[in-house]
């Protein structure tokens, strides 16, 4: 049994009743008595509306499911089918939107985005510290620089992957601050003079940038010094001048690495990455935020037989222009994000039945954030007094009107100034897609972010078409026009209703987070997309990803879109299902092997270790960064493919034991890794089946309710 401490009609679990009273509470103005109280009366005024806008998910996947059970697709008659049931609704009229105090990081700059899992206190901290990253570092580590010709990683440093790295250095230079004359290649020195940058180059010319302006700072002396501070797209690279030291030894100019601003915002996550199902896992994300806007969150860890303390980054000083000293952020700027609407978690019980974790979030993350909401901590993340709130897995503008209310209460609980909540909008359920203008509009004083989520969208998809037929396999759902069309309006939507200048325009993940070469050659799509962030799975990715906001001037780019017409609604209506499933047997069993193989890798880690997000190892043992989103596509397409006869049930069941076997075997190092195999009664093995076979009837395909079902099962809880 939880032991619980009674506050009105609240029965909260003590471990989230001490982390509010003695360490969330105290300093932050609010007593006790007015605290719960006031999250009582929320909870039992908004509770009702929840539960109505899910039962209403429920209603409209019902009717949808039965008009495809009746009808073959035919896009008019569909479009009718659904303005008839609500589903599709007018369009709002023009509006821009109108949200103000948002902090420049989210306003202005585009850059790289970061999204890490909460409740673990060093991505946390490594995440927040992303903000600045030694470019010479990400390039030596990663596949970006090849390992041909002796350049080999090995264990000690290698010279010959040193001077490709340099060489790589170099030639960035050259493309995104280039010299007047010459080339970085041949500097020998730089230097200050005369408020401008003089370089020096080996024929003993001297020379500045083709861009002067593009000079903003420097540390050290005129003549020596120890920093060049150059500005591009809003984004700052700084040369790091140090002719002592083994890197600088090697290089003419003394140069010993460049260290680029890379990770501009960071979306610390209490969804999609954790695995958090009772107060125990919440109060560990809790305090960690907490820490993080407080300012004092701290982790030791063990590296090379020495204790190392990680803490949060000071604020960065240079030399300006005008004789006195610039100050630039140290650390990425924050968001959190809260959890959807669907889920509910035994933390607080209100007459016997769990409370709905999103309006919890809603009343507790805010408390977490009061010193720096009033500037009372002394590593600030936002200057103008805001709390920026990610939003996932809404579907419709009802739902994010409900959102607005909950954050208006919540202010109004919390005493503090209205509008101090704001809103990013995950557009990654389709009610949400098709209807994003009219969604937008609900928020429009407190959006800040919008963007797309191919994984939970692509999941959602499946879905909501479950009934119409089979879909195409996995692999090529991205080759269907109803991707491009998903894409392209989000951003076409995001800068019509004025988020230029004003919020964020977001794109997706990069899953891969060894193969960075790979990314480095297609992730520029995303800023040339139109969008200000784009997530990146590690710091060394956001560093490589960072250059491609120097190859892209994203406002500018924005600038150009919105002379162009977004593509057709009735391409984004359309569904990918396939037109030929002849698929041959071998080909059927590679889809069910992948997707089986990946859903096991994920969920036995989930529910048995509580890690929600992680670099799982594929089929083919390539680490891709799994979550739930992941998890949701494996499981609704294989679901799809059995729900239309492609597969058997028999086919899926030999299918998840020869994969759990595999996954053992990829586990077997780990000594806290309980095997699947050969017994298969596990916790983990009976919830990846039921994401399955039980996948048609999950609430719009999510995963959660499994997955929390099983971890609480494994950890003892019966209900209380």
């Amino acid at each position: 049994m939880t032991a619980r401490i009674q506050k009105g009609k609240l029965a909260i679990a003590k471990e989230l009743y001490d982390f509010i009273e003695n360490e969330a509470l105290p300093g932050s103005g609010l007593d006790s008595e007015t605290y719960w109280k006031n999250f009582e009366q929320v909870v039992v005024d908004l509770s009702p509306k929840n539960k109505a806008l899910l039962a209403k998910r429920d209603d409209i996947q019902a009717k949808i499911d039965e008009w495809h059970r009746n009808n073959k697709f035919e896009l008019e008659a569909y479009k009718a089918f659904l303005k008839e049931i609500g589903y599709l609704l007018p369009e709002v009229e023009d509006f821009q939107i109108t949200t103000e105090n948002v902090d420049e990081e989210i306003a202005l700059l585009a850059g790289p985005q970061l999204v890490v899992p909460v409740r673990n206190a060093r991505y946390c901290l490594n995440a927040a510290n992303a903000r600045w990253g030694s470019l010479y570092d990400a390039l030596y580590g990663f596949d970006v620089i090849s390992e041909e010709g002796g350049a080999e990683k090995g264990k000690g440093y290698n010279p010959v992957r040193g001077a490709k790295v340099i060489a790589f250095a170099k030639n960035f230079l050259n493309e995104t601050f280039p010299l007047a004359t010459g080339s970085h290649v041949d500097v020998t020195k730089y230097a200050i003079d005369a408020k401008k940058l003089v370089v020096t180059l080996k024929d003993g010319s001297t020379t500045t940038l083709a861009k002067e302006a593009q000079f903003v700072g420097f540390n050290g002396e005129e003549a020596n010094p120890s920093e060049i501070v150059l500005l591009n797209n809003g984004l700052h690279v700084i040369v790091e001048i140090d002719a002592n030291s083994p890197i600088g030894q090697t290089d003419a100019a003394g140069v010993k690495d460049l260290v680029l601003e890379a990770a501009v915002t960071t979306i610390q996550d209490l969804e999609d990455s954790i695995a958090a199902v009772d107060a125990e896992e919440k109060v560990e994300a809790y305090r960690n935020w907490l820490g993080l806007m407080r300012g004092t969150l701290e982790e030791s860890i063990e590296k090379n037989g020495k204790t190392i303390t990680r803490k949060l980054n000071k604020d960065r000083t240079h030399k300006n222009l005008i004789g006195g000293e610039t100050t630039l952020h140290g650390r990425s700027l924050m968001l959190l994000r809260n959890v959807g609407h669907l889920m509910t978690n035994p933390a607080i019980l209100v007459d016997g039945e769990e409370i709905y974790e999103g309006i919890m979030d809603a009343l507790v993350t805010p408390l977490l954030t009061v010193a720096d909401i009033r500037d009372e901590n002394e590593n600030k993340n936002s200057r103008k007094g805001s709390m920026y709130i990610v939003k996932p897995k809404m579907h419709g503008p009802e739902e994010v009107a409900f959102a607005v209310e909950l954050f208006e209460r919540a202010e109004q609980a919390l005493g503090l100034p209205a509008k101090t909540l704001k809103i990013g909008i995950m557009d990654e359920e389709r009610r949400t897609s098709v209807n994003l203008k009219n969604c937008i509009a609900q928020a429009k004083d407190r959006t800040i972010f919008i963007n797309t989520g191919f994984m939970d969208r692509t999941g959602d998809e499946i879905h909501t078409f479950m009934e119409a037929g089979p879909f195409v396999r996995k692999g090529e759902v991205k080759a269907q026009k109803w991707f491009p069309a998903y894409e392209n309006r989000n951003v076409m939507v995001g800068l019509q209703t004025g988020l230029r200048g004003k919020a964020q325009i977001g794109k997706g993940m990069w899953p891969k987070p060894d193969m960075l070469l790979d990314m480095y050659n297609t992730k520029i799509e995303h800023p040339e997309a139109g969008a200000s962030c784009a997530w990146v799975p590690s710091p060394s990715g956001a560093v490589i990803h960072a250059i491609h906001y120097h190859q892209c001037n994203v406002s500018a780019r924005q600038q150009e879109l919105l002379k162009t017409e977004a593509l057709s609604l009735d391409d984004l209506l359309t569904p990918p299902l396939a037109t030929d499933t002849n698929w041959s047997d071998e080909e059927k069993t590679k889809e069910l092997e992948n997707n089986c193989q990946g859903i096991l890798g994920y969920v036995v880690r989930w529910v048995d270790l509580g890690v929600g997000c992680s670099k799982v190892p594929d089929i083919n043992n390539v680490g891709l960064m799994e979550d739930r989103a992941t998890l949701r596509i494996s499981s609704q397409h294989v679901a799809n493919w059995l729900r239309h006869g492609i597969v058997t049930k028999e086919q899926v069941e030999e299918v998840l034991k020869r994969m759990a076997k595999i996954v053992d075997e990829q586990n077997a190092n780990d000594p806290e890794y309980t095997p699947m195999a050969p017994n298969f009664d596990g916790y983990a093995f009976q919830a990846a089946s039921d994401l399955i076979f039980k996948g048609g009837e999950q609430p719009s395909g999510y995963t959660e309710p499994l997955l929390h079902a099983a971890r609480l099962k494994l950890k003892g809880y019966t209900g209380d």
